[in-house]
Order: structure tokens, then sequence, then C-alpha cells
């Protein structure tokens, strides 16, 4: 059995309670990886300013994957590697979340861009990456620096209706799976979380199979599938569950601090 050398875990829904609260817990558990020398690193759909509130009281050292994975950014939030969307698939992409009727989120390098302050998640993702959007009037001038794009429905079956008909259109010109159940992400083409792993993994100098992940979410699996041990969430849906080689509490009730003491207790570090 193959000792963990890397966790990579997502951030909501897994890393922090509903409330997007870092615990108490959470925070002691990544302190002991630190401690028995296990890298810990974080991905996410989340833009990079929504994922540096993070990086100090979890004491990260390595590169952090937002836009899920499809950047690489170090802990001062400068870009290692960033891929943007192909701007006729972001173009496609608009006229698709359009016809599903969801709010559509344009996210560059350093701005979110919205055309309806009135959506109904816009507070939520203030809330959550803890910056303010900028209220445009035409995305066009935009599109050729998207990094990623979303669409925010309250329509969770017409959200996922569209995730399938937005894949079938992209193809491989960009990846579209949600984030949550009301988030459909559009990012690069080619990069996911599981690329991210696998980067993080010869950054080290290490196997995949001496990664562990951890996460909730349809856009989870990608890593889950390269990873040698995935923890899956207990508040994840079935399919998620399913496709994880273990699952743990509920993000409520410290699951993700359950899976790091589970995996340290793996390396014999418990």
């Amino acid at each position: 059995m193959t000792s963990i050398s890397l966790v990579v875990s997502d951030v909501d829904g897994t890393l922090l309670t509903k409330d997007k609260t870092l615990t108490d817990r959470a925070r002691a558990a990544v302190q002991r990886l630190h401690k028995a020398g296990i890298g810990f690193t974080i991905t996410s759909s989340r833009p990079a300013i929504g994922m540096r509130f993070l990086v100090e009281p979890l004491s990260i050292t390595l590169p952090v994957g937002p836009f899920n994975g499809s950047s690489i950014i170090d802990p001062q939030m400068s870009p290692v590697e960033q891929h943007l969307i192909p701007k006729a698939a972001a173009e496609r992409c608009l006229q698709i979340l359009g016809e599903f009727g969801a709010d559509i989120w344009v996210f560059t390098a350093d701005k979110w861009l919205i055309d309806n302050p009135n959506g109904s998640y816009v507070a939520h993702e203030q809330h959550t990456i803890r910056a303010d959007p900028t209220i445009v009037p035409d995305f066009a001038p935009y599109l050729a620096s998207a990094c990623k794009i979303v669409g925010a429905s309250t329509d969770a079956p017409g959200l996922e209706a569209c995730e399938k008909v937005m894949q079938e259109a992209l193809g491989r010109e960009a990846t579209a799976v949600r984030s949550q159940t009301y988030y459909l992400d559009i990012t690069p083409p080619g990069f996911n979380k599981g690329t991210f792993v696998q980067a993080m993994a010869r950054r080290l100098g290490i196997a995949t199979d001496a990664v562990a992940t951890i996460g909730d979410m349809q856009n989870d699996l990608a890593m889950f599938r390269v990873s040698g041990l995935s923890v899956a969430m207990g508040n994840a849906a079935d399919n998620v569950k399913q496709q994880a080689m273990h699952v743990t509490a509920s993000n409520e009730q410290d699951g993700f601090a359950e899976a790091i003491e589970m995996i340290l207790k793996r390396n014999g570090a418990g």
C-alpha cells in the first residue's frame, strides 16, 4: 500500500461548512498533515481571489488550483499556469446558457463580471469568494480573456440538462461540469482537477498513487480518477460516493477532518 505524500482537497462542500466556515478541527487536521510531512493544497471552482483567505490559516506553501484546476496559482496569488476558454467556445456557451435561462457570470484572472446584479446567487457568491462583481452591459469585450464562465440557476434539473447540452455542443473546445447543483462551470479544454493533481504530483516528484483527494461534486470526479486514494464527503451525491474509495461524514459534521485523520492513520501517523 503506497503511503500518501500529498492531500488535495476541494473547498466548498468539503473543506468548508455550508456557511463557508473553516472549523477548528479542520484547521488542526491540516496542521497534523504538515507535521507528518504530508503536503496539502486545495483546488476549487473558485477564482484565485476566492481562495486567498485559506492560505494563511492552513499554512499552504504549495500552489493552489482555482477555476477547477485549469489555472495554477502560487500562495502569493501569482500565476504559475493560466489557461483561457477559446473565444468561439465562450460565445457558444453564452448562447446555450441564455437558452436555459441561467444567469451568466464571466471570470477573468482578476475580475468577476455579471450583467444582472439581482441574480439569485450573486449575494451568495459575494459571501463565498469575499469579492464584489463588476457589472457590465455586454460580456463580448471580455470573452477573449475568460478563465471561467458560470451559469447560475435555481432550476437544478434544468441546469443538469443544460450541462449535457453544453458538453455535447462544446465537445473538446471547453470543459462543462457542475460544481454545485446551482452552478454550471465552463473552463478551458483539457484541464480539470485531475490535471491539477497530476501537475502537483510532477512538481513534487511523486506518483499520483501517493496522492489522496477529497471532494463532494461532479467536478471532483476527475481528481478521484487519477489519485491513489479518493474520499467523498457524506453530503456528496450518490454517484460521487460510488466513484470514491471511501466516504466520510458530511461537511457539517467535520467530514474533512475525519478524512484527514483516516489518511494519517493509514500512513501510520494517526
